[in-house]
């Protein structure tokens, strides 16, 4: 247990009831939202026994903790939801893809039309899915609006339009559309949605063959493509179920510390969606597991189907009362199966993940030892990397990135501006960044890197070098990585005489390189471009009077470059908030920068 005799205190008096914690760390933030059917043994589990990696993190950062007391475990759910959403604390997991699924829409308008969309309002209309993916809807729609000929129009024009002439609309607007017509194509297309296209087929095919006794061969043909094209777009699955009722399977998988969780949407008796989700367990299975479900639903409240299928594993009590759809955990047949194949998704999903998790560290850690190899230096776990970058020495600029264990470390990169070197000198611009960094790391007893990569050749390794060895008394590995005309990492230097380090192009340990020297040149690049864009700025709008660093920002925000700012006119500066006297000013001294 902590330490922290408050904190013991706390948990000692912790009611047995049913209700919601949450936890906090150094800084009174919630870090973490929880529920429970017992309060006390729940909030003190955190405190004693051996747990995870995962929870292990989470308790260390836990200083302090709150709680709510609910009647029921069912509310305890429902306000940990809420609770979640508020404070969104680091070790929850929300769902974050709230992008609502597309549904076929019939308006209710006097002349109807057919909408693909994805938010539902059934009261101004009849809505039909959800389907998959937009593409899928929208390939649904082009097929019933060759079919079925609706009003295509927003609001009515006063003359036909291209709709009218390729034959996809009645033309209101100029021509009598009779309800009985309306109604015909509504309920052809209804049917057509709810799955009835053998129906509709048999319609087209009769109009093909009669078209082809009056010799009508272009007509007919047009059917026959429209037959074709109706079974390409609504070729089925196999059927999963016996009927057409809207159900959800889920099913989950837990795997070192992990959650998998797959749904399995059924809609019209075709699977028409999978969706999956990983994430780290702070809790039990069943409290993750309902916590998933519960906001699977609140963030599409369109999505609900009339039944969700539960692993037999699950508890159905707390969704049964906490959901509005029908809870069932099918025991047998074609239902449990659906529910058994869900779970199966999510135990291949997460072992999918951490296997290709596992091929790549193992690919990272062996080009890391080849290229300690092949330099005949220990292997280079932390790896920090340098590149210069000006333009013609103007705003000159140096950047540092670090990987660790071949691995990106962001929080260790640092960005250095130039400031003992006049024009555009590489060499000395290298050795006042290498005396920089690397007095401090010193000064800070900091650990010092396994290899020093700096961006070019002999030149750039020879002034990293001299600092390190004649000033700050150090030995750290220094190689240079060269690129080709095509700007592409092409060789590693390395030694006195800087010598070409053999490397297959296609080895690991290659890409490993290249990814560091992308890196650092992006990270040099982006500082360099920000450096000179406020240089520029500055520079063009100094000594203005009654403009200030809050304008000068205004004015940069709106109109972007310096060039463009030239564009602009005394109106276009009063239309963001400059004073007239002031924007004249500007006007006029940029005419005369110009």
């Amino acid at each position: 247990m902590t330490d922290n005799s408050q904190l013991r205190l706390k948990l000692s008096v912790l009611p047995k009831e049913p209700g919601c914690y949450l936890m906090k760390n150094k800084n009174d933030v919630i870090i973490y939202v929880g529920k429970a059917k017992n309060l006390r043994n729940r909030v003190r589990s955190y405190f004693t026994g051996a747990h995870d990696e995962k929870t292990m993190r989470l308790v260390s950062d836990i200083v302090d903790f709150d709680f709510v007391v609910t009647d029921s475990e069912v509310e305890s759910l429902l306000l940990e939801n809420t609770l979640i959403k508020k404070h969104q604390p680091r070790y929850n997991i929300l769902l974050k893809d709230d992008k609502s699924y597309p549904f076929i829409k019939i308006t209710k308008e006097k002349h109807p039309r057919l909408l693909v969309t994805r938010t539902v309002k059934p009261s101004n209309g009849t809505y039909f899915g959800p389907y998959p993916n937009a593409y899928s809807a929208h390939e649904t729609k082009r097929l019933l609006d060759r079919i079925y000929p609706l009003r295509k129009c927003d609001t009515m024009p006063d003359r036909l339009c291209l709709y009218y002439h390729i034959g996809q609309c009645l033309g209101p607007c100029v021509y009598e559309v009779t309800q009985k017509q309306n109604q015909e194509m509504i309920q052809g297309i209804t049917n057509f949605l709810s799955g009835d296209t053998k129906s509709v087929v048999d319609e087209l095919t009769n109009k093909m063959n009669k078209a082809a006794e009056e010799l009508e061969f272009e007509r007919a043909k047009e059917y026959r493509d429209l037959i074709h094209h109706i079974n390409a777009t609504m070729e089925k699955q196999n059927m999963l179920t016996s009927d057409m009722t809207a159900r959800d399977s889920f099913g989950y998988f837990t795997y070192n510390g992990w959650m998998s969780i797959s749904v399995l949407l059924v809609r019209n008796g075709k699977l028409i969606e999978k969706k999956a989700e990983m994430f780290a367990m702070n809790d039990t299975v069943e409290e993750e597991f309902n916590r998933f479900v519960y906001q699977f639903y609140e963030l599409d409240s369109n999505l609900k189907p009339k039944e969700v299928h539960l692993p037999v594993a699950i508890n159905p009590s707390i969704l049964k009362e906490a959901l509005p759809m029908k809870v069932i955990t099918p025991k047998r047949g074609s239902k449990r199966e659906m529910v058994d194949l869900a779970n199966k998704n999510a135990e291949i999903a997460i072992k999918n993940r951490f296997e290709i998790i596992a091929r790549d560290e193992a690919r990272t850690v062996e080009a890391i030892d080849t290229l300690g190899d092949v330099l005949n230096i220990e292997a280079p776990r932390h790896i920090e990397a340098f590149d210069n970058s000006n333009i013609q020495g103007a705003d000159p600029v140096s950047a540092m990135v670090t990987f660790i264990d071949g691995k990106p470390d962001k929080k260790s990169y640092r960005k250095y501006k130039i400031k003992t070197v006049e024009g555009p000198d590489d060499y000395e611009s290298m050795r006042e960044v290498i005396r920089r960094r690397y007095s401090r790391v010193l000064r800070e007893g900091s650990p010092l890197p396994d290899l020093i990569i700096v961006d070019g050749g002999i030149g750039q390794m020879n002034a990293a070098k001299s600092i390190l060895k004649d000033e700050l008394g150090v030995f750290i590995p220094v190689a240079g990585v060269k690129k080709d005309d095509k700007h592409n990492t092409a060789e590693l230097l390395y030694g006195d005489n800087a010598e070409i380090v053999p490397l297959k192009k296609n080895s690991q340990t290659f890409y490993l390189l290249q990814r560091i020297q992308d890196e650092v040149h992006r990270f040099a690049i982006s500082f360099h471009r920000n450096t000179r864009k406020k240089s520029a700025f500055r520079s063009a709008l100094d000594d203005i009077e009654g403009l200030g660093p809050k304008r000068k920002q205004s004015i940069l925000r709106a109109f972007g470059s310096v060039e463009n700012i030239k564009t602009k006119s005394v109106e276009d500066f009063k239309r963001i908030g400059i004073p007239e006297n002031v924007a004249e000013r500007i006007v006029e001294k940029l005419q005369n920068n110009k």
